[in-house]
C-alpha cells in the first residue's frame, strides 16, 4: 500500500492543493491520499482563522470527491505546534504502508528550517510538486546537500519491492502545472463578498457560505 500524506493549513482547502494530491497520487501511482490539517503549523506567523473542526470538515468534504482520499485529525488531536517529523512518526507506528510527503516546491525549499532536518527525510519519501514562481530545477541549488536524493517519477517505481537499494528515501520531482491559488486570496475575496467558486471544491464554497466563515476576519 502507497500513501501519500498532504498536510497544511488548509484554512481553507483549496484547488492548488487538491491539484497538488492528484498529480502526485497519479504519477506515483499512489493507492491513497490523506489530507492532513495543521493545529499550529510552526512556519506560519498568526493563528488560523477557521476552528480546527471547521478546517477537518473542509478537508473531509474535500476528500470525499477524490478517489482513495481521506482526512485525518492526526495534528489536530495533538497539542503543540504541528511537526510533520511527529505526524510521520505516529503514521509509520500503525501503518505498513509506503509513505509520500507531498509538498509544494516552495515549501520544499525551506525544508532545512524544518524540525528535526535532515532525519524527518527519513520518514517518507517526499513527493516535491512544482508551484509557481519556483523551478524544481532550482531545488538542487537550494538544497545541494539532498542532491543525491533527487529522481523523477519516470526513474522511481513505488510498488518495486526495493525501489532505494542504498536505503535512503528519495526526493521525487513532479513538473507540472498546478493553480497559483492562495487561503489568503480565498479569505479576501469572502470578506469583499466576492465568489470563491473557482478557487475551491463546490463542497468546500457551500460549508464557507453556509457557516459564514472568514466574513469579518482580519486575516
Amino acid at each position: 500500500m502507497t500513501l501519500g500524506v498532504l498536510g497544511g493549513t488548509f484554512d481553507p482547502i483549496h484547488n492548488g492543493h487538491i491539484t497538488a494530491g492528484l498529480r502526485a497520487q497519479a504519477a506515483l501511482r499512489l493507492d491513497r491520499v490523506m489530507l492532513v490539517p495543521s493545529r499550529i503549523p510552526p512556519h506560519r506567523a498568526t493563528a488560523a482563522s477557521a476552528s480546527p473542526e471547521a478546517r477537518l470538515a473542509m478537508a473531509e468534504l474535500a476528500a470525499a470527491e477524490q478517489q482513495g482520499w481521506t482526512a485525518s485529525d492526526i495534528e489536530l488531536t495533538r497539542n503543540g505546534p504541528s511537526y510533520t517529523f511527529d505526524t510521520l512518526t505516529a503514521l509509520r507506528a500503525t501503518s505498513t504502508s509506503q509513505f509520500f510527503f507531498i509538498i509544494g516546491a516552495d515549501a520544499f525549499a525551506e525544508i532545512a528550517t524544518w524540525s528535526r532536518y535532515p532525519a524527518v527525510l527519513d520518514l517518507a519519501h517526499f513527493a516535491v510538486v512544482a508551484r509557481p514562481g519556483i523551478t524544481l530545477h532550482s531545488l538542487q541549488a537550494r538544497v545541494p546537500d539532498l542532491a543525491d536524493r533527487m529522481t523523477t517519477p519516470d526513474l522511481f517505481k513505488p510498488q518495486a519491492p526495493s525501489p532505494t537499494p542504498d536505503g535512503k528515501t528519495r526526493v521525487i520531482l513532479i513538473e507540472t502545472a498546478t493553480p497559483d491559488v492562495s487561503s489568503t486570496e480565498i479569505r479576501r475575496r469572502v470578506r469583499a463578498g466576492e465568489s470563491i467558486g473557482d478557487l475551491v471544491p463546490a463542497s468546500v464554497a457551500a460549508y464557507v457560505s453556509t457557516h459564514r466563515l472568514y466574513v469579518g476576519a482580519a486575516h
